[in-house]
């Protein structure tokens, strides 16, 4: 028996918005853009790993009203698990990254005492994206 990672979800906002973080300034590719009722789902691959999705859904997506706003809430301060991504070219990724409005920078990059060059940074909803030199 084996078990793989098939996918991650990412709350943002508005989903189409994130698409300029995600798609335009990561180079994700977009693999499937869901419409349904009010709301909407885009799944995003990298080049590296197609069979893994990074799907961003809005935080009242298949929730209640109630669970919905909760999340919101988490999201808004950003206190919402981080997603960690990792690159062959740090420095031109994080550069890319932090001259990007809406973008903030948590950390540049970074020797880390556990053997990891990253940096990290907020994506436009208040995600967390730590980025490791691959």
């Amino acid at each position: 028996m084996t078990v793989a990672i098939s996918g991650v979800h990412v709350l943002v906002d508005d989903p189409k918005s994130a698409l300029s973080f995600y798609r335009d300034i990561l180079g994700l590719t977009v693999k499937n853009e869901v419409n349904q009722g009010d709301f909407t789902w885009i799944t995003l691959t990298t080049a590296s790993q197609p069979e893994i999705e990074i799907v961003l859904e809005q935080p009242h997506a298949g929730r209640s009203q109630e669970d919905g706003d909760a999340v919101a809430t988490l999201l808004a301060k950003g206190e919402l698990q981080m997603l960690q991504l990792r690159t062959d070219d740090l420095a031109t990724t994080f550069d890319r990254l932090a001259a990007e409005p809406g973008v903030e920078v948590l950390q540049e990059p970074t020797d880390q005492f556990w053997g990891v060059r990253d940096a990290a940074v907020r994506d436009p909803s208040g995600n967390m994206i730590r980025i490791a030199q691959s």
